[in-house]
């Protein structure tokens, strides 16, 4: 008997860091999730929406709706796919697109009967919003971060840092890591800050004439301008972990721990004031990931 398959909404600050649009490719290819909505979230969010209703236009996902989250203050030097979209209008997606994100991020989440899972991997202006519009989302939904530092910092090395998806938005997570989710899991630096594809495993997926890999490669030649390492590997794949953690934690080390956002940004253990949360620490198989991750992205199961 096939598994029920599990509803997602995505909250995604794409178009700075190339991650997000790994993620997005890797969600679309899991048979396990049920993608309801993706919202653009931080800075130049239409910007961003053009991107994620381009990216599903291409890979033939277009019945997913798009929603443009809350803008914010932003510097144009972060819009790094700005090239792959400067032709494409949001008015020409043959989907649904929703002006309002976040009202439809709250619709979609009151409306449904069941448990919907919240996957931001991102800061959370647009979870803080609509938490303020509607606080009754929070135990309708399960909360699935790409959010903070606990031991470790960018690439393995150890001692936390104020992670950028916290730190961006300090009041946002705080309201996030507060409110009353069903259950919180997350992915600090400490599990996602050194997954990375190198040698044959990032070459096969650059090779790839699957839709998916290519418009993902297509993306990654921009927003490295064919130069520095993109030859050889891929950058950082942060958000991914968050996207396996949405069905499973199956390949990683998770612990259950106390948390909170202090005023600069880090996300602290603290017995006393924290929120316990899974959180996924480590990993027991990386490698295992990996193939994993590669064998979607290019038609594999």
């Amino acid at each position: 008997m096939a598994r029920k398959r599990i509803p997602v909404i995505l909250d995604t600050d794409i178009g700075g860091d190339i991650d997000d649009t790994w993620a997005l490719g890797f969600m679309l290819r899991c048979p396990e999730l049920d993608v309801r909505l993706v919202v653009s979230g931080t800075e130049d969010t239409r910007y961003k929406a053009k991107i994620v209703a381009k990216f599903h236009e291409a890979v033939g996902r277009a019945d997913i709706p798009v929603g443009i989250g809350v803008p914010t203050q932003y510097d144009p030097v972060h819009k790094t796919q700005a090239a792959w979209v400067e032709d494409y209008r949001l008015e020409d997606y043959s989907g649904t697109v929703h002006e309002d994100g976040v009202a439809a991020l709250i619709d979609t989440i009151m409306r449904s009967r069941e448990t919907i899972t919240l996957i931001c991997i991102g800061p959370v202006p647009n979870i803080r919003e609509a938490l303020k519009r509607e606080p009754r989302i929070a135990p309708k939904c399960r909360f699935v971060g790409m959010h903070g530092s606990i031991h470790m910092g960018h690439d393995g090395r150890p001692g936390a840092v104020a992670e950028y998806n916290v730190v961006r938005d300090v009041a946002g997570a705080k309201a996030v890591f507060t409110a009353p989710w069903k259950s919180m899991v997350i992915t600090p630096l400490d599990s996602c800050g050194y997954v990375v594809l190198y040698g044959p495993k990032y070459q096969q997926v650059r090779a790839s004439k699957d839709p998916m890999a290519a418009t993902i490669i297509q993306n990654y030649r921009i927003w490295r301008n064919s130069g520095g390492i993109f030859e050889t590997r891929s950058s950082i794949l942060y958000d991914t972990v968050a996207i396996y953690l949405a069905y499973t934690d199956a390949l990683l080390k998770m612990e259950t721990l106390p948390i909170v956002i202090t005023d600069d940004g880090h996300t602290k253990v603290d017995p006393k004031h924290g929120k316990r949360m899974r959180v996924a620490t480590g990993w027991r198989d990386l490698q295992a990931f990996d193939d994993l991750l590669v064998a979607r992205l290019t038609g594999g199961k």
